[in-house]
């Protein structure tokens, strides 16, 4: 059923108001995933328990990762997940990504490896498509352009060596790194193979 359909009272704002005590006490990393998932779509979704949608969220997706990295209409066809619901979620996801990459940009990247590969992780180890990326850096290794290259399926994604090198040239990138993912069904997230070579 859509959200607008999903309006009925329920008895679940007791449980709410114990989520919303135990993250203003102990923060996030006393809830389990099921319950930050549950408390994100209880704003989205006021009236309604959302328990059940959240961990069926979960299941379908195989974790939290899986959740944020998979695109709106895979969301959407999880029955009771409507545009509000998806875009709370989707949010989240840009928050989260934005921070990341503004560890990366902000210092040289070979000083901040470990930001980086927390960034690219974050982006790129959940997907179910591979995808590569290019990031180009100045004289100092500072992050100028991430550009994203194209998704290709789930074991092959295709890389032009003329256009990777001609963007550089177009940006006066000093260095490159270029990144790309190996989707898996397993829940641990994959290694992402990093390689970097700088050209005069």
């Amino acid at each position: 059923m859509p959200e607008k359909d999903l309006k009925a009272a329920h008895d679940g704002v007791g449980h709410r108001a114990r989520l919303r005590q135990k993250l203003a006490e102990s923060g996030g990393a006393a809830l389990h995933d099921h319950e930050l998932i549950e408390y994100l779509l209880a704003l989205a979704i006021p009236r309604r328990d959302t328990k059940p949608l959240a961990k069926a969220l979960l299941r379908e997706f195989g974790g939290i990762g899986g959740l944020m990295a998979a695109d709106w209409q895979a969301i959407a066809r999880v029955p009771g997940m409507g545009d509000t619901s998806i875009a709370a979620i989707k949010i989240v996801q840009a928050t989260a990504l934005r921070m990341l990459r503004n560890e990366v940009a902000e210092k040289p990247v070979l000083a901040s490896w470990q930001a980086l590969l927390d960034y690219l992780r974050a982006d790129m180890a959940f997907l179910p498509v591979e995808r590569v990326r290019v990031l180009h850096l100045n004289s100092r290794n500072m992050l100028i352009r991430d550009e994203h290259m194209g998704d290709g399926s789930v074991d092959q994604a295709a890389i032009y060596t003329r256009e990777v090198i001609r963007r550089a040239i177009d940006l006066g990138s000093a260095a490159l790194i270029l990144v790309h993912n190996h989707p898996t069904w397993v829940l641990s997230p994959p290694l992402i193979p990093v390689n970097s070579r700088t050209f005069p």
